[in-house]
């Protein structure tokens, strides 16, 4: 049988509030100038005793305004040395083709006079790869 400790025996909360221990720190941290990240609150506050989670943290900061870096999702506009660049994408599992893809398609069917005339050339040239 598992012995269960009584009430009394653990530790009493002491009227903490987490959420408010969290927005302090969080404060804290964009005063200095810094990015208030749940890892770093999670740790700090562990320093001082207090155990959250990093969601908590990332829900109290979400609804202090502070919210997480936005992800760009691939075929995004990348930014080099100040210029932007886009990426060229391929044909993927969605069959999107980019921008530069059908400018080149267009030089194709141009220079073979037109577009039945392309897909003759498509056709012969799938043949030839099987």
């Amino acid at each position: 049988m598992v012995d269960k400790k009584p009430a009394a025996d653990k530790k009493p909360a002491k009227d903490l509030n987490k959420s408010a221990e969290i927005r302090k720190l969080a404060t804290v941290m964009k005063e200095k100038g810094e990015k208030p990240r749940p890892v770093v609150i999670v740790a700090a506050l562990k320093k001082q005793g207090i155990d959250v989670s990093s969601p908590q943290v990332s829900m109290v900061l979400k609804r202090m305004g502070f919210r997480p870096r936005k992800r760009r999702p691939n075929g995004s506009v990348k930014e080099t040395a100040g210029v932007a660049v886009a990426r060229k994408s391929t044909t993927g599992r969605t069959g999107a083709i980019s921008i530069e893809e059908l400018l080149a398609a267009k030089r194709v069917v141009s220079q073979l006079g037109g577009t039945d005339r392309a897909l003759a050339a498509i056709a012969a040239l799938k043949r030839f790869e099987s």
